[in-house]
C-alpha cells in the first residue's frame, strides 16, 4: 500500500495534535514546550534582574513604570524528533490468512508519523530484521510517504530483537515501539527504562490480534510462529485456561511498562485505526493536563 492507500486514514487525522508528554530537550523551533528558557513570545513569568543577565531580556516598560529591573522569562518552542521502532518478527503476521496484526501496526505507524510530521516534528523509522530497514528522522515533505513505502515492503519473519535498536536511539526525543511483545520483552523493557530515565518520551503500543484474545471455538492447534517446535492444542478447558493466562499476562505487561516510565497502550487489530491513533495522542494530552 502506498501513501495513497492510507489516504482515508490520513484525511481523518488531519488537524490532530500529539503533545509532548514532558518539555522537549530540543532547541530547534517547533510546537512543543522546550526545557530551555529564552526570549520567545510565550510569556511565563518575571524574575528579578541579576548581574550577568542579558539586558536585552529586561522588561523596559515595567522598569520605566516601577524603577525595578525584571526579566521576562519565556518558554521556547521545540520540535520533538520521533522515532518509530516497528516489530517485524514472524508473530506479527498473525493470523496467517489475513496478517491483520501487521496491517494494523503499519496503519498505526503511518498515521502517527503523519500526526507528528504535521507539527513539524522530524519522523523516522527502524524495522529490525535481515536486512534492517530504516529511515533517519526528517521533517522534510514526503517523509510520511517514504515511511509508508518502507513498511509496505516488509514481510514479517524471524525473531530480530528490538532492545538493541532502542539502545541506539539516543537522538530521539519521542520513541514509539510498536510490537506484540512476543519476542525479547524483558530486554526491551530494560532498554526502554534506560531511555525513559534519560528524559526520552517512550511509548509502547502493544498490538494483539482478536483471535489471540478470543480463539475460535473448537479444536485449535496453537503454534509459535517463531519457534516451530512449540505447539499446543486449545480445546475446552484448555482454551479457557489460555484466555485467563493471556489476559493475566497482558495485565502484567501493562503494569511493568508503566512502572518503567513508559506509556503503555494496548491495541487490538480490529479497532478502527483512526480511533486507535486518537487514543494514543489523547493519552498524551490527558497526561499533559494531569
Amino acid at each position: 500500500m502506498s501513501v495513497a492507500g492510507y489516504g482515508a486514514l490520513l484525511d481523518a487525522l488531519r488537524g490532530l495534535s500529539w503533545p509532548a508528554r514532558r518539555p522537549s530537550r530540543g532547541a530547534t523551533s517547533g510546537t512543543h514546550v522546550s526545557r530551555l528558557r529564552g526570549t520567545s513570545a510565550e510569556f511565563t513569568e518575571y524574575r528579578a534582574y541579576r548581574q550577568g543577565d542579558d539586558p536585552r531580556r529586561l522588561d523596559w516598560k515595567l522598569l520605566a513604570r516601577t524603577d525595578k529591573a525584571f526579566l521576562r522569562i519565556t518558554n521556547e518552542r521545540a520540535v520533538m524528533p520521533t522515532l518509530f521502532v516497528l516489530d517485524a518478527s514472524a508473530s506479527m503476521a498473525f493470523p496467517a490468512d489475513t496478517r491483520e496484526k501487521w496491517a494494523q501496526a503499519c496503519r498505526l505507524v503511518v498515521g502517527l508519523a503523519a500526526v507528528a510530521h504535521g507539527a513539524a516534528d522530524p519522523v523516522g523509522i527502524i524495522v529490525p530484521g535481515t536486512p534492517r530497514r530504516a529511515l533517519p528522522m526528517r521533517a522534510r515533505g514526503g517523509v510520511v510517504g517514504e515511511i509508508a513505502r518502507l513498511v509496505d515492503g516488509v514481510e514479517p519473519a524471524g525473531d530480530a530483537p528490538l532492545a538493541p535498536i532502542v539502545r541506539e536511539s539516543s537522538r530521539a526525543a519521542r520513541l514509539v515501539i510498536v510490537t506484540d511483545l512476543l519476542g525479547d520483552a524483558p530486554g526491551l523493557l530494560r532498554a526502554v527504562r534506560e531511555r525513559a530515565t534519560r528524559g526520552i518520551d517512550c511509548v509502547l503500543l502493544h498490538v494483539v490480534a482478536r483471535a489471540e484474545l478470543d480463539p475460535p471455538v473448537g479444536a485449535v492447534l496453537a503454534e509459535d510462529p517463531e519457534r516451530a517446535d512449540v505447539r499446543r492444542a486449545l480445546v475446552g478447558s484448555t482454551r479457557d485456561g489460555y484466555r485467563v493466562a493471556f489476559d493475566a499476562w497482558r495485565g502484567e505487561q501493562a503494569n511493568a511498562w508503566r512502572a518503567s516510565g513508559a506509556r503503555y497502550i494496548d491495541l487490538v487489530d480490529d479497532e478502527a485505526p483512526e480511533r486507535a491513533i486518537r487514543r494514543v495522542v489523547g493519552n498524551a494530552r490527558d497526561e499533559e493536563g494531569a
